[in-house]
């Protein structure tokens, strides 16, 4: 039987995909200048999508851009105002200055297009309620449009997104054009992830597996002292690091998402400080109080140039949230913070 290679978490893809494309690529690319070994034509199936973040000391992820970009996507937003602040080098492929291109995939996804009423998303939802075994529950994001302009910045590296309710579990498959293994690969599986959860709680389903193909699937030259460093933890580790996270709750609605955003954009701006005793107490499920504790973090990083992220915010963490944000800025060590 023909199967895509099947793991439970997305750190056990992401270094099965990098050691593919290191020791057995295909190709040598120079695609716009950036020199890459590719491999075309590969994917994989999760069997958890919930474990959506890697534990590596190495490739020291961001869960709060992760979260950022998702809630991004689930409000349909494009403005570069927000998710600039998080990643900053996205402003150098916005064509205007003020709002992505292709890359904005939840504009695509959770916008009516012109002349509908209703989003493209929310569409398929109603298809799937109707006709549960339905193959036609798909979302396309790439546009062939987005090759008519000349030396567009922003081409979606998303093909689309296929729902599909199967015994009653929603499975998606994710077809991308090309993914960067390095960098774009472990925010798109997060984001798609939570596209996912979001869409299954919406449908009263349980979460199905997650898997994504890729055409290009390529490290960039510019990167590979770091995929090497990833690596090479990698094989000298007794045991991964694992820290299961929670299920989305079956209350997140649409008003879920705006209601987080709210508290995000008063934290983004500076407008507001937040201690963890008064994050408990928001208008959100604990869930989605992770994120908010993971943007004031942010905001004291940012805005406060703190020597220490207060410890009070870095115990609310999740572990595992925290795990990451001690290994990426070491003002959120958590020497001082119960383990």
């Amino acid at each position: 039987m023909l199967s895509t290679s099947t793991f439970r978490s997305v750190e056990a893809a992401y270094l099965a995909l990098l050691k593919l494309a290191t020791s057995e690529h295909e190709h040598h690319i120079a695609a716009r200048g950036n020199q890459a070994r590719e491999v075309l034509g590969v994917g994989f199936r999760l069997t958890d999508p919930r474990q959506r973040l890697p534990y590596l000391v190495a490739r020291k992820a961001n869960p709060i851009f992760q979260f950022a970009e998702a809630l991004w996507y689930l409000a349909g937003r494009r403005d570069l105002e927000m998710i600039g602040y998080y990643a900053p080098s996205m402003r150098f492929i916005s064509p205007d200055g003020v709002n992505l291109g292709g890359s904005a995939y939840g504009y695509t996804l959770f916008n009516p297009a012109q002349g509908q009423s209703i989003s493209p998303f929310d569409r398929v939802l109603e298809l799937l309620r109707v006709e549960t075994d339905s193959k036609r529950g798909y979302l396309p994001v790439f546009s062939a449009a987005e090759l008519s302009v000349d030396d567009n910045p922003d081409v979606a590296c998303l093909a689309g997104l296929h729902l599909l309710v199967r015994d009653g579990r929603l499975h998606m498959v994710c077809n991308m054009r090309a993914n960067d293994l390095d960098c774009g690969l472990l925010s798109d599986v997060f984001s798609f992830t939570m596209v996912q959860e979001y869409a299954a709680v919406q449908l009263g389903l349980e979460l199905g597996t997650y898997t994504h193909f890729i055409g290009s699937a390529h490290v960039n030259d510019r990167n590979a002292d770091r995929v090497e460093r990833v690596l090479d933890e990698a094989a000298l580790r007794r045991s991964p690091q694992h820290f299961p996270f929670p299920a989305m709750p079956a209350q997140t609605t649409p008003e879920t998402i705006w209601r987080v955003l709210r508290h995000e954009e008063l934290l983004r701006t500076n407008k507001a400080q937040y201690g963890a005793g008064y994050i408990a107490r928001l208008d959100v499920d604990a869930y989605w109080q992770q994120a908010v504790l993971l943007f004031e973090a942010y905001r004291q990083i940012e805005h406060d140039k703190t020597e220490a992220v207060s410890r009070d915010v870095l115990n609310a963490l999740h572990p595992g949230l925290r795990w990451l944000l001690g290994h990426r800025w070491p003002v959120c060590a958590t020497a001082g913070a119960e383990q």
